[in-house]
């Protein structure tokens, strides 16, 4: 655990409908062109795990992952920019990245913008390797950005 965070404050727990206006807030200033409240409703499906991170009682983060046969793909991260830099987007990958190794995936990925090097270096020191550019992936203000796409393999003896 992070030592800016007590890991006493934090908890997960499936998100539900109810967590939807604060989530958009979330992602609204999280991201330029953020994902549509219906685009969130739409992850409530039995193949995604939706997830909310609370710090010191309030909901600060989300993240959905996929979950297809034995691979788990990120479908979105987001800690609300007031609690970034404090380790709790590193404290939720690693709970998600569990999450999966409890569902037996043998791999886990993702794809970032190229331009987000924060979460580039944080996937890196978590283990997961580049292996990929998926060209014009994501949208932006001026036109399409590239995504890198990275991969994390899963084993037993991975996360203990």
């Amino acid at each position: 655990m992070n030592s800016l965070i007590d890991k006493n404050n934090v908890q997960f727990r499936l998100m539900e409908l109810r967590d939807l206006g604060r989530i958009v807030d979330i992602e609204r200033a999280g991201y330029p062109i953020p994902w549509s409240r219906s685009v969130f409703e739409d992850c409530f499906s039995k193949q995604n795990e939706c997830w909310v991170l609370e710090f010191d009682g309030k909901l600060c983060g989300y993240a959905i992952i996929s979950m297809i046969l034995d691979e788990a793909h990120l479908l979105n991260l987001c800690i609300d920019p007031l609690y970034g830099r404090r380790g709790l987007g590193r404290v939720l990958l690693r709970h998600i990245v569990d999450r999966a190794v409890s569902r037996n995936a043998s791999v886990f990925f993702l794809e970032v913008r190229t331009s987000n090097k924060h979460a580039i270096g944080l996937y890196f020191s978590e283990g997961f390797n580049e292996v990929g550019i998926r060209p014009n992936y994501y949208p932006t203000l001026e036109g399409r950005e590239d995504a890198l796409l990275m991969t994390l393999e899963l084993s037993i003896n991975l996360r203990v």
